[in-house]
């Protein structure tokens, strides 16, 4: 599964991410309450599909350079 979800903390609505402990480029997508992480991938495009103003899906497309 290439999406993890994050959590939030019910009280304070708030979201704490300690990026020291992430080694490679990332994204935070947030939509209808719900936070999911993603690593971006070395060579590729990640596309982030929203439909009525909800995120619907996040698409993958990756190449490698030879």
């Amino acid at each position: 599964m290439r999406l993890k979800e994050l959590k939030i903390d019910p009280i304070t609505m708030r979201l704490e991410v300690d990026i020291m402990e992430e080694q490679e480029n990332f994204s935070i997508v947030v939509s209808k309450g719900t936070a999911k992480m993603t690593k971006l991938p070395p060579h590729g495009e990640t596309k982030i599909i929203t439909h009525q103003g909800k995120v619907k899906r996040v698409k993958f497309d990756e190449g490698e350079e030879f």
